[in-house]
């Protein structure tokens, strides 16, 4: 069964940084897609980011590209976003997610484990 805790997130004022992290425990990230999604109160769960487990290409969605960064380090089995320039509309809860197809989806559904979130706030 695999088991994904994310952490890192927090409360930081607009412009700030945070660094989130996706720990796995009993499945070796390496062989999947992770993506980070978020979801606002009252809106869908979206796509942030995803990492391909064969060449580590990456996708980012359009509102975070160029201030986010996806990255993996498979020696620690853990995936981290690192957010920069943040802005108050990033606040959400975000998520780590596993899919285990190849290439890369921003379909909360092709995704097969997802932690539990970790809550990002940045005030204005």
């Amino acid at each position: 069964q695999v088991q994904l805790v994310e952490s890192g997130g927090g409360l930081v004022q607009a412009g700030g940084s945070l660094r989130l992290s996706c720990a796995a425990s009993g499945r070796a990230l390496r062989r999947y897609a992770v993506g980070w999604f978020r979801q606002a109160p009252g809106k869908e769960r979206a796509i942030v980011a995803v990492i391909r487990q064969s060449d580590g290409d990456t996708y980012y969605a359009s509102p975070v590209r160029g201030r986010f960064t996806i990255s993996r380090d498979n020696a620690e089995n853990t995936v981290y976003l690192q957010m920069n320039s943040l802005k108050p509309e990033d606040t959400a809860v975000y998520y780590c997610a596993l899919n285990s197809g190849w290439g890369i989806s921003t379909t909360p559904n092709d995704y097969d484990y997802w932690g539990q979130g970790t809550q990002v706030t940045v005030s204005s």
